[in-house]
């Protein structure tokens, strides 16, 4: 068995946003399994791995288009995780990941859209301003005055690749229910596991009829509908790392890989090759 790691947020007070520096990024690499413990600031937060698969919790989020107060956002490193200011979040590494960390000071980003945590697309040229950034903590290096403007325009650049970033459906809303709680983490963490309800309500000690139950009551959808998203974002990290699509549809619990385009087909609307390209 794979053994756990559990480490403490990164010190992120020394990362706080100023008015003289409205957004500040740090670096942190991440081995296979590890988890950064729950924690909250009252700035925002874009979490983005350079490279590795990334598992993003949120708490206390929730909307009339959000039903449940939690979720939890898959994302490979070409996607981007948005939480706002005050929200609980721990971050949890797939795999071994170099996550970069972008804070951003309050009335950077104005919008109701800004106020719930969302995937983003991060298009390349927002990749290398990410990198491009300054990361070092408080008390930050004198900066020369044509480092002082570069750092002011990077930081624009940045603030205008995010307005323009797409939006993608790749959370998964997670329950307040112990018992439905419990089994959801257990399909985040093995989520070919079992193909079926029946299968999953025999290793929760709970009827399907009651878990059906508490998937609408709880999370405003069906079991399929929940682990179709919940598999979509497990796909689209495993696409990230070239996988063929066999080996997706083995490792997702599928038993052949037309099942599995049958299952992306029907949820996006379109067949799995062309899902990934775009994605």
């Amino acid at each position: 068995m794979t053994s756990r790691a559990s480490v403490p947020a990164f010190s992120p007070e020394r990362f706080a946003p100023t008015p003289a520096r409205p957004l500040r990024a740090k670096s942190r690499r991440l081995e296979h399994l590890t988890d950064i413990q729950p924690h909250r600031h009252d700035w925002a937060q874009l979490v983005f791995s350079m490279t590795g698969a990334v598992r993003v919790n949120t708490e206390g989020i929730q909307s009339a288009a959000w039903p449940a107060a939690s979720a939890t956002y898959i994302v490979p490193p070409s996607r981007a995780v948005w939480i706002p200011p005050g929200i609980v979040h721990a971050v949890t590494a797939i795999e071994q990941a170099d996550l970069r960390t972008l804070y951003l000071a309050d009335g950077q980003l104005d919008g109701a859209a800004w106020q719930v945590g969302r995937v983003l697309e991060v298009s390349p040229l927002l990749r290398e301003l990410m990198q491009a950034l300054p990361a070092d903590p408080d008390p930050y290096p004198p900066e020369a005055p044509h480092d002082a403007d570069r750092r002011r325009g990077i930081e624009q650049l940045i603030l205008a690749e995010l307005r323009r970033a797409r939006p993608l459906a790749l959370g998964v809303a997670l329950p307040q229910d112990a018992r439905l709680r419990k089994l959801c983490e257990a399909m985040l963490r093995e989520p070919g596991r079992h193909a079926g309800l029946d299968a999953w309500a025999a290793e929760a000690g709970a009827s399907p009829r009651t878990l059906s139950r508490l998937f609408r009551e709880q999370l405003g959808t069906s079991f399929a509908q929940w682990r179709s998203q919940l598999l979509l974002a497990h796909a689209l990290t495993l696409a990230a790392r070239g996988r063929p699509m066999s080996l997706i549809a083995a490792e997702l619990g599928y038993a052949s890989a037309s099942a599995f385009t049958a299952m992306v087909t029907r949820t996006v609307g379109m067949p799995p090759s062309r899902f990934f390209a775009e994605a």
